[in-house]
């Protein structure tokens, strides 16, 4: 069974290692199986893994986009009433 480190899996996927780790981190993708070798504790993908993440990707919400759309539905919702109103 072929294995992948992050930093492997993050570029067949075209994104930063930094970028999947904080993905890892943060709970918006699951941990793979992690092995130990020598001193380090190392993230072992297997394929199954990264193709569950390549679907998964497209669906995480980048956080600064989703509070700058969100501030812009707010914004249009408030301008919308202030309409109404006159």
């Amino acid at each position: 069974m072929d294995t992948f480190s992050t930093r492997q899996v993050a570029k067949m996927l075209g994104i930063q290692p930094k970028t999947l780790s904080r993905y890892i981190a943060a709970g918006k993708v699951p941990a793979p199986k992690t092995v130990q070798l020598g001193g380090l504790r190392v993230h072992a993908w297997s394929k199954r893994d990264v193709e569950h993440l390549r679907e998964l990707l497209p669906r995480i919400k980048n956080g600064r986009k989703t509070r700058y759309q969100t501030q812009k539905k707010q914004t249009k919702k408030t301008n919308h009433q202030r309409k109404k109103e006159r």
